[in-house]
Order: structure tokens, then C-alpha cells, then sequence
């Protein structure tokens, strides 16, 4: 059974930086597409960008150029880059594992906060 830890979120000013990590345990990771979703309150959660077994990656269009995934196959961790952040990225953040397009599991979600 996958596990999901994330891990990074916080309060940050407007302009600011954050790195989001997100460490699995319990699979083999290197096999599985890897992407971050977000949920801000009373909306759907959002995918904001993901990063393929292969290497390909998949960006939002509110994101792009200033986010960026990455993955670390031998750490089993995919992380988040998140820059020039905005008071609209405010949301719960969330790691996702899948495979041929269904889930394998969710992490617990980490808050990001961007205010001044």
C-alpha cells in the first residue's frame, strides 16, 4: 500500500517562494506518474502539474513559468517549485500517484498560505 507524505507548505508574501516535497514509501515509485493537485475552499480540486514515469511533464495554464515539478526516483520524492506565488495559489496542496490514469493514492495535503 502507497504512502504519501507532503511536506513545505506555509505562509508566504506575496512574490515569494516555496518548495513543496512529497516522499513515498511502500511502492516502486519509478514506475508511476507523479503530480501535485490543489483544492482552495468551496472549489474542485485543480491539477497544477505532473510528471510522467517517462520524464514528460504537464503544467496548469495558471501556473506555467512559474512552477516546476521534479522528481528524484532514487528518493522515491517528487517535489513542487512554486514561485512568484500569488494570493489565488492559497489552497490545500496534494501529492498524487497514478498509473495509466488511475490513482493509487493521495497524500494528506499540505496548506499554502500566500498573503501579506
Amino acid at each position: 500500500q502507497v504512502q504519501l507524505v507532503e511536506s513545505g507548505g506555509g505562509l508566504v508574501q506575496p512574490g515569494g517562494s516555496l518548495r513543496l516535497s512529497c516522499a513515498a514509501s511502500g511502492s516502486i515509485f519509478s514506475i508511476y506518474d507523479m503530480g501535485w493537485y490543489r483544492q482552495a475552499p468551496g472549489k474542485q480540486r485543480e491539477l497544477v502539474a505532473v510528471k510522467t514515469s517517462d520524464g514528460s511533464t504537464n503544467y496548469a495554464d495558471f501556473v506555467k513559468g512559474r512552477f516546476t515539478i521534479g522528481r528524484n526516483n532514487a528518493k522515491k520524492t517528487v517535489y513542487l517549485q512554486m514561485n512568484s506565488l500569488k494570493p489565488e495559489d492559497t489552497a490545500v496542496y496534494y501529492c498524487n500517484m497514478g498509473r495509466a490514469g488511475t490513482t493509487v493514492g493521495w497524500g494528506q495535503g499540505t496548506q499554502v498560505t500566500v498573503s501579506s
